[in-house]
């Protein structure tokens, strides 16, 4: 049974949707933003950042979300367009239904994922536009810079978590229990005494 919301309740959840939705891009604007300035060794801001707006969102908001920080990585890296798009699209569907059906929203489980994850992301683009090619000593290049990379990314999604934890505390609309639910949970909770 559903709890009929009133309208203030349905404007208050839109606004707080809408205000989240307006600060993750905010937030993968200033990412786009680090990553094209600077040196060749700096974190793929976009991968943590996609995949921890996946956890918290439903299927086709992870969707979204992965293709444009996929898109906005080919742009900052400088490869074919769509590439990452299509990797991190699929990272965040995948990540969205793990986290729904049998993980918990906790820091362990999001580094996990995002070590695996961001891991798999640098070792397809050195598959596919170095070794591929059969470059002279091209086992360098992952030890160099790849892992480097991998690296700098996973110590940063520690800082994309803490913000993206923030800005879900502040604007993720909570759930409400219908008047049936609070006395059946009350009454489980008495008969426990």
């Amino acid at each position: 049974m559903r709890r009929i919301k009133t309208t203030r309740e349905h404007r208050i959840f839109r606004f707080k949707t809408a205000l989240r939705w307006i600060c993750y891009y905010l937030l993968i604007f200033i990412s786009f933003i680090f990553m094209t300035a600077g040196t060749l060794y700096k974190p793929v801001i976009l991968v943590p950042l996609a995949l921890g707006i996946a956890i918290n969102n439903n299927i086709y908001g992870s969707a979204v979300t992965g293709a444009v920080c996929g898109f906005l990585t080919d742009i900052c890296c400088g490869k074919l367009f769509g590439y990452n798009a299509v990797i991190l699209t699929f990272f965040c569907i995948a990540v969205n239904i793990v986290f729904e059906l049998y993980l918990r929203n906790r820091f362990i489980n999001y580094m996990i994922i995002t070590v695996i994850a961001s891991f798999i992301q640098c070792w397809l683009d050195y598959k596919f536009y170095y070794q591929i090619w059969g470059y002279e000593d091209v086992g360098r290049i992952f030890r160099k810079v790849s892992l480097k990379v991998w690296i700098y990314t996973v110590i940063s999604s520690v800082f994309v978590y803490l913000l993206l934890k923030l800005v879900n505390r502040l604007l993720m609309p909570r759930e409400h229990l219908t008047i049936e639910e609070a006395i059946n949970t009350n009454i489980q909770t008495e008969n426990r005494r």
